[in-house]
């Protein structure tokens, strides 16, 4: 089981469906939409809390996973 982070959406393109997170780590996290957890539209705002877990891909590039919102009454 991965450790959960807190971080900071650096930028998302909704339109690209994906962007980087920078987690309380001082790292920069890819993030994709598929992992967002949130229903109907998924995407971020840049300055926006989210609470995510670290990861890596096959490169061994950064990544985030099951992504949410920090704050829990946020749509």
């Amino acid at each position: 089981m991965s450790e959960t982070l807190q971080g900071t959406v650096k930028w998302f393109s909704a339109q690209k469906g994906y962007g980087f997170i920078t987690g309380e780590d001082g790292i920069d996290y890819f993030a994709h939409f598929s992992e967002i957890q949130m229903d109907g539209y998924r995407k971020l705002s840049g300055g926006q809390p989210v609470l995510f877990e670290a990861g890596t891909d096959a490169n061994g590039r950064s990544l985030a996973k099951n992504i949410s919102t920090a704050d829990p009454n946020a749509e």
